[in-house]
């Protein structure tokens, strides 16, 4: 049940808790008191929408930056990746197998406002080797949901 109402809330947080009563055929309080569990075990995180900004009109710069770093004894990557997320341009910080170790997603007014994040914060952080930044062009998927408006959705729908 509990997995059920995840995958849900990952499709759509706007729906209400009425509707996944009925979409699972259990009762209002059933799954108010799981999503509240879930919350409190910190699973849910947060709930979020998916803005295409650029057609809002607001402009901004995203960039991945794929980032290389010494390991601390003791803690690993753990220790850096936290002092990289703990700045308010970043969005993500993930670890991840290859040539680099962490994947950094930022979001910045300008290019020249990544770069000089890039260059002043990031790079110079202690045990941080090497940067690679890639400036997000077009986004066409995020979070499962697709920009462009010309395509139609051809999915088909499943219920639970």
């Amino acid at each position: 049940m509990r997995t059920k109402i995840l995958k849900i809330l990952a499709n759509d947080s706007r729906i209400s808790l009425d509707q996944i009563a009925i979409m699972l055929g259990t009762s209002l309080e059933e799954v108010k008191r799981i999503v509240k569990e879930l919350e409190e075990e910190k699973i849910i995180l947060k709930y979020t929408t998916v803005i295409n900004w650029e057609k809002a009109g607001i402009e901004s710069t995203k960039a991945i930056i794929h980032v290389k770093v010494t390991p601390q004894r003791e803690v690993g990557f753990d220790a850096v990746a936290e002092r990289i997320y703990r700045f308010p341009e970043v969005q993500s910080v993930t670890l991840m197998s290859g040539d680099d170790d962490l994947s950094v997603t930022i979001e910045g007014k300008s290019m020249k406002e990544v770069a000089m994040f890039v260059a002043k914060k990031l790079a110079t952080l202690e045990n941080v080797q090497s940067t690679k930044t890639h400036f997000v062009l077009k986004r066409y998927k995020v979070a499962g949901t697709i920009f462009d408006e010309t395509e139609e959705d051809r999915r088909q729908m499943i219920s639970l």
